[in-house]
């Protein structure tokens, strides 16, 4: 969503009224996840999306006309049923919960908040963002109040209560690395909306064989920055990375101790064999990346992880690489293992199970009963 703040930031430093209406929480099957944004400018015209269709045209014209009546932030839900989901094409069956928030002209403290978060997307430091979407009933807290959280536990604006403020900073912790989003709901009745933001996810590529290439094209594909490394000239050229966000032709181990690297960086270490995969990974190991894999075998994984342990580095560390790599999916060619690798970094990433999505036996049989299905002939 980082159009959606750098569009605000350039709205509010014009002093221009905007409304942003994010997806905070969802139930059930939705076009989109909590953290989609749309931005309405005063002209109408707009920036993201919520998923398209008719309920991103209701929430436009909700946005529209708090904008011009004026009022506060405001909390709309919808439920996709059968009658709404056919005027879409669509069939999700689920409920969306929008926060609808207008920014007035001479509001003082979310410009300042939302360049914080353009300056994270940009490499700074990681901010979260929580913003109060359902105060207890008879309290004084106000829908749409704001608390921003800076990586370093400082914070600015409040949600209207210190131990709500306190427990959005205790959670924020958990979900500044990588940028996630929480739905929080307290004993009290009050609600809140988390969500953290960092730079895009990073993945560094150590080795520009066959692998290293074909994972290079798939992850810029899935939206991941790419930087490949390999000390050999002809691996890590231009011409053989033209789409790639960096290449560097330097030693393995000098390469990852020199570059940036946070806990949303990715690191697959795929050299020319055990001796640089060893120094490699063992670089890669010691920076603050949240996702390090190796590929190849699992003897070579073992014999790599106990040279690891001889040098010193944590056996929790170790615990985490990711080695061998990737999801089990009968991958062979360089162009099946880089897809296995890279659903298994969106996997770490988004929080999924790797799971098949496919409808489980007991849906097949209400399916059947519902459909009157003859029994087959025997």
């Amino acid at each position: 969503m980082e159009p959606v703040f750098r569009e605000a930031v350039e709205q509010l430093s014009a002093n221009r009224p905007i409304v942003i209406a994010s997806v905070v929480r969802t139930s059930g099957s939705t076009p989109q996840k909590p953290g989609a944004k749309l931005l309405v400018r005063e002209d109408g015209s707009a920036v993201g999306t919520l998923g398209g269709g008719c309920v991103e045209g209701d929430i436009w014209f909700a946005a529209k006309t708090l904008m011009r009546e004026g009022g506060p932030a405001q909390v709309r839900d919808y439920y996709l049923n059968e009658d709404l989901a056919a005027q879409d094409g669509l069939v999700c069956g689920g409920t969306m919960y929008f926060l609808i928030d207008p920014v007035y002209p001479g509001d003082e403290q979310y410009l300042p908040m939302t360049r914080n978060i353009v300056s994270a997307y940009e490499g700074g430091q990681p901010v979260a963002m929580a913003s109060l979407t359902a105060a207890p009933r008879g309290s004084d807290l106000t829908v749409g109040a704001k608390l921003l959280i800076h990586e370093n536990g400082r914070s600015t604006g409040s949600l209207g209560d210190s131990d709500l403020d306190d427990e959005a900073r205790k959670r924020a912790r958990k979900l500044l690395a990588m940028g996630k989003a929480e739905y929080v709901a307290m004993p009290s009745g009050a609600e809140f909306f988390l969500e953290a933001y960092t730079t895009p996810p990073r993945l560094v590529i150590a080795g520009g064989g066959h692998v290293g290439r074909s994972l290079a094209t798939v992850a810029k594909f899935a939206g991941f920055k790419v930087a490949v490394i390999d000390d050999r000239p002809e691996f890590s050229s231009r011409e053989r990375f033209p789409d790639v966000d960096e290449v560097v032709t330097q030693d393995f181990v000098m390469a990852l101790q020199s570059m940036p690297i946070n806990p949303n960086t990715f690191i697959v270490i795929a050299t020319r064999g055990h001796r640089y995969d060893d120094v490699a990974l063992e670089a890669a190991a010691r920076t603050r990346a949240s996702y390090v894999a190796l590929l190849g075998s699992r003897r070579k994984t073992i014999l790599i992880y106990e040279s690891l342990a001889e040098k010193g580095v944590p056996m929790e560390r170790i615990r985490e690489i990711r080695g061998p790599s990737g999801l089990d999916i009968g991958a062979r060619t360089p162009e099946e293992i880089a897809v296995s690798l890279v659903a298994e970094m969106l996997m770490f990433r988004l929080g999924g199970s790797g799971a098949p999505l496919k409808l489980d036996g007991k849906l097949m049989q209400k399916i059947e009963a519902k459909a009157k299905v003859p029994a087959s002939a025997g």
